[in-house]
């Protein structure tokens, strides 16, 4: 079985510990490679890499940080079929999901950072008394990046490319979980020649590596995306010592249907934004209010299109849900649909494990499971279960869903299903959410901010917005 490495100043590197974690193919529920099991004295050779490495790469000109980000965009498409094989084995979700959207969203978040930071501009402004003044942007420094299982290599490239095209150095954490496709891009680095220091991956816990990173004294800024009460506890060290936060949090997102939708469209994708990946995107849509009117309808024909969805081996082209990336997660969600019940809550379809045939027959697998009859404040309801599992809920009025949509703590993503333009701006602009998708989902246009309000987070992600978060603005006055 493979050891990965961490990737400490341009090299591969065991942990200092020389001790290692399991790594579980959760399509077949065993143990298939082996994770450092790093610690502090890891992040602190990570920290010292880059922050030698941090005053000749944040002097580097734009063109040339360019020139390595563009580079590494190419070397993931080229290796698409070996990173989409890794992520779907490391993550269990289909392999068609991760060679389709995963890889190529990650060389997009290269690529887009690549060519962004060339058009990253600053201000200046002229004065009546004869001065100007003039904005610099500067790289903050040593910046901690700190990734989710759900979208590996994806979203690990989210906070590591705009923060090396802003003049950054990295000191970057991947989840323990899903840690294979990030360990590969460290080679991928290598090859592209990047700087030593410019980023370091190191591998672990988070109670362990994570920690470390957060509370580094030394490390100004930290950028994490994964649940929200990590996000409380990480908020909790950052704070006092004014660290600069981008955290991106839990969801409870709902979707909004009204009778004057155009139906089929709104099915289709409904099943999308309900199941792609297991239900494990942040962006899922795991509460779904339909008009009255149209309920039954919706009813019956979201459960007959729910039932064919092929559950199983994440490599096989036909399946469309895969695996649940881990055991415990898998006994979690499993937990919620008991909870559900308990709540008076009644399955229409799935609610159980799957076995799968063969070699996959000890994988974690769960039906896709849609559910009735809660009230729209239970725990099923209101708490983030991130899998395969939706409600659905019928409403009367719009002043009706959109309290039942604002309820719970959570304000990440939102989507709307109608075709009357002024309903449309009325909601978008009264719902609680950072995102709000209208006749779409997950239509993602790399320029755009990204992030939640409430309990999802705080700081946006994307587009210029990430290129000021890992700069500060310095004003400069000249009196002429």
């Amino acid at each position: 079985m493979e050891n990965i490495k961490n990737y400490i100043n341009g090299e591969l590197v065991e942990p200092l510990s020389k001790k290692y974690l399991d790594n579980y193919d959760p399509s077949k529920g065993k143990v298939y490679s082996y994770i450092p099991d790093s610690d502090e004295k890891d992040v602190e050779l990570a920290y010292e890499a880059a922050n030698k490495a941090f005053h000749k790469w944040s002097l580097t000109p734009k063109d040339k940080r360019s020139e390595y980000l563009l580079k590494i965009a190419a070397l993931i498409e080229k290796n698409i079929d070996k990173l989409a094989l890794a992520e779907s084995i490391d993550n269990g979700k289909p392999l068609k999901l991760a060679k389709t959207i995963d890889i190529p969203r990650a060389a997009s978040n290269f690529h887009f950072y690549g060519t962004g930071i060339l058009h990253y501009a600053a201000n200046a402004h002229s004065m009546e008394d004869n001065a100007i003044n003039y904005t610099l942007r500067q790289p903050v420094g040593v910046a901690g990046c700190i990734s989710p299982w759900n979208l590996p290599l994806y979203l690990f490239s989210w906070k590591i490319a705009p923060a090396l095209a802003a003049g950054c150095t990295v000191v970057a954490k991947p989840s323990e979980v899903t840690p294979m496709t990030a360990y590969l891009l460290s080679e991928i680095c290598i090859e592209a020649g990047l700087p030593p220091g410019v980023l370091n991956i190191v591998h672990g816990l988070g109670a362990k590596v994570g920690n470390a990173i957060v509370s580094h004294k030394n490390i100004p800024l930290i950028s994490f995306t994964g649940g929200t009460s990590t996000g409380k506890q990480i908020a909790a060290i950052a704070a006092p010592m004014f660290k600069k936060l981008s955290l991106e949090l839990g969801g409870k997102n709902p979707n909004i249907i009204f009778a004057d939708c155009d139906y089929d469209k709104m099915l289709a994708t409904t099943l999308l934004s309900s199941f792609a990946n297991q239900g494990q995107i942040c962006l899922c849509g795991s509460r779904i209010f339909v008009e009255r009117k149209i309920y039954d309808k919706f009813k019956n024909d979201f459960v007959t299109k729910t039932k064919t969805l092929i559950v199983g081996n994440p490599l096989d082209e036909k399946t469309k849900v895969g695996a649940i990336v881990s055991k415990i997660h898998f006994e979690k969600i499993l937990s919620y649909i008991e909870l559900a019940k308990r709540e008076g809550g009644k399955i229409l379809c799935g609610g159980k494990p799957i076995t799968v045939s063969g070699e996959f027959s000890e994988g974690y697998y769960i039906e896709p499971t849609i559910i009735e009859g809660l009230d729209y404040n239970c725990r099923t309801n209101q708490e983030e279960i991130f899998g395969p599992v939706v409600t659905i809920t019928p409403f009367d009025t719009e002043e009706e869903v959109l309290r039942m949509a604002n309820s719970t703590i959570y304000g990440l993503a939102s989507v709307l299903w109608t075709q009357d333009l002024t309903r449309a701006h009325r909601i978008a602009n009264t719902i609680h959410a950072g995102i709000v998708w209208i006749n779409c989902w997950l239509l993602r246009d790399l320029r755009t901010p990204f992030g939640g309000v409430k309990a999802s987070g705080v700081g946006r992600e994307g587009g210029f917005e990430a290129l000021d978060f890992f700069t500060e603005p310095k004003n400069v006055c000249i009196k002429l």
